[in-house]
């Protein structure tokens, strides 16, 4: 069996500690590519997505398109119904785009 890399590790270090304290939260689900980042409010117990916002229809994935990315979801989160979640970084450290996205989430009135 292969030796896990870094990012597999911190993504199952932070995916136990989410399951430990998220209660009946969705999960806030953040993937980032060197090109894109994507986000989406997912409902773990019956399996589904909730809300979803992603920076393909415009120019590339810098901290303003994270932000951004951050404000729809927090908007299409409100048409769902959804106010409070759990941040789920994967295995992305909190810095940069990443951050700049649940800022904006979090300005946009969702609880994490």
């Amino acid at each position: 069996m292969a030796k896990l890399s870094l990012f597999d590790r911190r993504r199952r270090r932070v995916r136990t500690a989410l399951r430990a304290r998220s209660g009946d939260r969705p999960r806030l689900s953040v993937h980032r590519t060197g090109r894109h980042i994507y986000a989406q409010i997912i409902d773990d117990a019956q399996g589904r997505t909730i809300a979803a916002a992603n920076t393909l229809g415009g120019k590339g994935a810098d901290v303003d398109a994270a932000a951004k990315v951050g404000k729809d979801l927090a908007e299409a989160a409100k048409k769902a119904g959804v106010t409070s979640v759990v941040f789920d970084r994967g295995g992305f450290l909190f810095h940069g785009r990443v951050k700049a996205l649940a800022d904006a989430a979090r300005e946009g009135g969702l609880e994490f």
